[in-house]
């Protein structure tokens, strides 16, 4: 991965470990969930609105044969996986939350492997076993001392899924818009189905406390918006798997800043399970790789 990749990945995952605390602070002082979803991301359209007017921005149109892409995607990317997530830390803490979507890499070898017919070697799937293991321990910690799965942990984790196939199908799509024309179509698409939590939303308004508005308003801006156009850019310019990879960094900045803000931290069960998780990623992505070279190399050698 080139500097300014790793640089723009790298602010990506700093400003959206943010956002889990900051989702906590809007669903503690006066948003629903719905309607804390929504609100964000008529802040982030409406951005990309003035953006794509204003004077002398060159911002092109989707084409006819993309729009259908450009709609599932929008859904599956931004509608199913910030209402899971929302939704979901309604009952498990910021930390727990921000573990489980760092979780993704997992996912994204797996569709990988499945859809894209990538191979993985023995190393890489006993990897892949080991992060479901680090998976299960955080889920299952969400939930305290009882060991059943938690119903926020099993939203956090479908969001999870939803942001690989998110990261992996959009890859191509970006050889054909810029990255914020297409973080700007997926917002727009991704948007129109947070209204139907628009009831009750101007009573939500009025009474929520100032700090609940002003991180609304800042996962409206940073998380929702900038984020994901310099997270475009990142995988415009590099391979989706080695961008991806930055997200291992995203449940520690989400730790720390529940921590700092919020004085909250995961379970001791989840913790362990983090440390776990991100280490069968780490198997994945890095062992199994070198294990490739080395068989690619002795290939070439013998051949």
């Amino acid at each position: 991965m080139n500097t300014k990749a790793f640089s723009l990945a790298l602010f990506s995952v700093l400003i959206w470990g943010s956002s889990f605390a900051a989702i906590r602070v809007s669903l503690q002082g006066g948003y629903d969930a719905g309607q804390m979803v929504l609100v964000r991301f008529v802040i982030a359209s409406l951005l990309f609105l003035a953006y794509a007017l204003w004077p002398g921005t060159k911002f092109r149109l989707p084409r006819k044969q993309d729009i259908l892409s450009i709609l599932v995607l929008g859904w599956i990317g931004i509608s199913i996986y910030h209402i899971c997530v929302t939704f979901g830390m309604e009952t498990i803490s910021a930390g727990t939350a921000g573990m489980l979507v760092g979780s993704g890499p997992i996912f994204t070898a797996l569709i990988a492997a499945v859809v894209l017919k990538e191979r993985l070697t023995g190393i890489g799937w006993i990897g892949l076993g080991v992060g479901f293991i680090g998976i299960v321990l955080i889920a299952f910690g969400a939930a305290g001392a009882s060991l059943t799965l938690n119903k926020g942990a099993l939203l956090v984790l479908i969001a999870a899924f939803a942001t690989s196939i998110f990261f992996v199908y959009q890859k191509n799509l970006l050889g054909r818009y810029s990255a914020i024309e297409l973080t700007a179509y997926f917002t727009w698409a991704g948007t129109l189905p947070f209204f139907i939590f628009s009831p009750g939303i101007f009573t939500a308004l009025q009474n929520a406390t100032l700090e609940a508005h002003l991180s609304t308003l800042y996962v409206g801006i940073f998380p929702a918006a900038i984020a994901y156009v310099t997270w475009s850019t990142a995988l415009s310019l590099s391979s989706a798997s080695s961008v991806s990879s930055m997200i291992y960094l995203e449940p520690a900045v989400a730790i720390l800043v529940a921590w700092m803000w919020l004085h909250e931290l995961p379970t001791g069960l989840s913790l362990i399970g983090g440390v776990i998780a991100i280490s069968g990623i780490l198997i994945v992505n890095v062992l199994s790789r070198r294990s490739r070279r080395m068989h690619s190399s002795r290939t070439a050698e013998s051949s």
